[in-house]
């Protein structure tokens, strides 16, 4: 307080000068703002396609190769936390919205990244003809499809699950739909958003490979960053080229853990609604920096003004409500309604008979029952490694999350193992399967889960980290321990938090299959039976069409499971497992 006094009265009498602090801080982003601007403009170089980029396995290329992959990573987020804000905010607002919106979210992050690709390199090349930032916007579009949608059903979730009081507090001070949103929805789900952000980067370096090594007509375009250096190591079955780039992961996500997440969540730590101080708080060396500094510290508290006045603008204000304006909402949403419906199921029937008549025609029956078989093959391949990650993953995320202390170390640990991407564990595997003759179909079945089970590890210690502390501690006082303290306390409390993450985690393995059915180390090629080798060889064939029915049968096969499965534990969670 005294400190913060003082800073008042040098500003007030015009004698603010920047500390020690100040300037460390200072270079320290200017250093940041620097190497992304230098990246960014190597992002818009003149380019034809067919011209080969040459790729380097010299280990002193990876920092520049690890800035460009980081830099579409960060871009690729920021749009990520756009459509989570608009969209999941408006499937949580809306029933109608939310009976599109979610459905698509649980499609698409199904949909294989090689679909995203093959459109959107097209895409972008021809919107950026002779230059780079098509393939550039292509990469960075795909790793937008690896992060939104989990961010998305995270966000949509703790929205939902607001607590009824600070409804009831927002009704009383006559706070806006706009007001509501960065008072009380965002603040709430602070914690949950942060540590699914914190995911969704490491499910970019998972499909960092796919996203920086493509073919378009029938022509290979390597982007400078780390993903096409592991696909070159890859190629030519160089095992060096392969540790210099763990070694080079490992360091990039220290370093963005430590400058980016770690300041978030200790910043965001502030939200909590908790009646009971912690007794641990999160800490970063980057904040306690900031709190320190004199001018930085100045311009933060004007920077704080200017977003209240933001959040507070004059035309986004409630209006006062009257009765006529009730009963004419409510007769506008009942005509809103039918025509809704109606114009759904005609398109949606219109669909199914176009899209029904076009796969008959063209393709015979026995193909496509052979593809729904291999479906269920993968079906149960997923089914199986959920129910054992999550019985695995579950108790530890509730051991994290209840220890602030040891979440800050397990975090970039846990980061940097859920960023690997698959394609580093392919000579182990294809080693190990050659030399003792194993399955395929049984052994190259855990790739598929090891960039997606972190999805219930890190929603589960979100869960964890928001339990009420004062409820913590009246179980602890009423003696209520083991079984019966998960059973009543635990387990209901993080329920919500681990259906998004299986849900995710679903979708991700399906999505995996490709990159884990078919797996290949220098001229050593192995294929297992399923849905995901399918796809990945008609993909390297070029055959469209059989593409487009391996994508279609993965999509209906998702669909139907989470209508019967995931999305009643989903309703189940947000009517009877809520903390209101």
């Amino acid at each position: 307080m005294i400190s913060l006094r003082n800073t008042f009265m040098t500003v007030y009498k015009g004698r603010l000068y920047p500390n020690y602090w100040d300037i460390v801080a200072l270079l320290l982003a200017l250093t940041v703002i620097t190497l992304l601007a230098w990246n960014a403009k190597q992002m818009a170089v003149p380019y034809q396609l067919g011209q080969m980029i040459p790729i380097s396995l010299e280990p002193s290329h990876l920092p520049g190769y690890a800035l460009r992959t980081v830099l579409r990573m960060l871009i690729a987020m920021v749009f990520s936390l756009l459509f989570t804000f608009i969209f999941a905010t408006w499937a949580a607002k809306s029933r109608r919205a939310g009976r599109i919106i979610i459905p698509l979210i649980d499609i698409m992050q199904s949909v294989p990244i090689l679909g995203f690709l093959s459109i959107a390199v097209v895409g972008f090349i021809a919107l950026f003809p002779s230059s780079m930032l098509g393939p550039e916007c292509a990469a960075i579009f795909v790793i937008f499809t690896s992060q939104a949608w989990n961010m998305a059903l995270g966000f949509y979730q703790t929205v939902r699950s607001v607590p009824s009081e600070l409804k009831e507090a927002a009704d009383m001070f006559h706070l806006s739909a706009w007001q509501r949103f960065w008072r009380i929805d965002v603040p709430f789900s602070m914690q949950g958003l942060l540590w699914n952000m914190m995911m969704s980067m490491s499910a970019g370096w998972f499909f960092v490979v796919a996203s920086e090594a493509v073919s378009v007509s029938n022509q290979e375009i390597l982007l400078p960053g780390i993903g096409s250096y592991i696909a070159l190591a890859i190629e030519t079955a160089n095992v060096k080229a392969i540790w210099y780039a763990i070694l080079a992961m490992l360091i990039v996500i220290i370093i963005y853990d430590q400058l980016l997440f770690r300041p978030l969540i200790a910043w965001a730590d502030k939200f909590k609604a908790e009646q009971v101080a912690q007794e641990e708080e999160p800490h970063s060396w980057v904040v306690d920096m900031l709190h320190r500094t004199r001018l930085l510290r100045y311009f933060g508290l004007k920077l704080t003004r200017l977003f209240d006045s933001f959040v507070n603008i004059s035309i986004l204000r409630s209006k006062p409500v009257t009765y006529s304006y009730i009963v004419r909402k409510q007769r506008n949403e009942v005509v809103i309604a039918y025509a809704w419906n109606i114009i759904l199921a005609v398109v949606l029937i219109s669909a199914l008979v176009f899209l029904g008549d076009f796969i008959f025609r063209m393709i015979p029956l026995s193909a496509i029952l052979q593809v729904f078989e291999l479906g269920m093959i993968t079906a149960f391949r997923v089914f199986v490694l959920i129910v054992l990650v999550s019985l695995i993953w579950v108790p530890v995320g509730v051991w994290v999350g209840l220890r602030p202390r040891v979440a800050e170390y397990v975090q970039p640990i846990a980061q940097f193992l859920a960023a690997f991407p698959a394609n580093l564990f392919y000579p182990l595997f294809v080693i190990g399967i050659i030399r003792f003759h194993l399955n395929v179909n049984i052994w190259l079945t855990p790739l598929m889960i090891l960039g997606t089970q972190w999805y219930v590890l890190f929603n589960v210690i979100a869960g964890a980290s928001v339990l009420p502390k004062d409820l913590l501690q009246v179980a602890d006082n009423l003696g209520v321990n083991y079984w019966l303290r998960w059973r009543r306390l635990i387990l209901p409390g993080i329920f919500p938090y681990y259906i998004t993450g299986a849900i995710t985690a679903v979708g991700g393995a399906w999505n995996a299959s490709i990159v884990a059915e078919v797996v290949s180390w220098g001229d050593k090629k192995l294929v297992a039976t399923g849905l995901g080798a399918y796809i990945s060889q008609y993909t390297a064939a070029g055959d469209f069409l059989h593409i487009a029915l391996g994508i279609g049968m993965m999509c209906l096969l998702v669909l139907v499971f989470n209508r019967l499965v995931w999305r009643p534990l989903y309703v189940l969670a947000e009517t009877r497992y809520q903390l209101v």
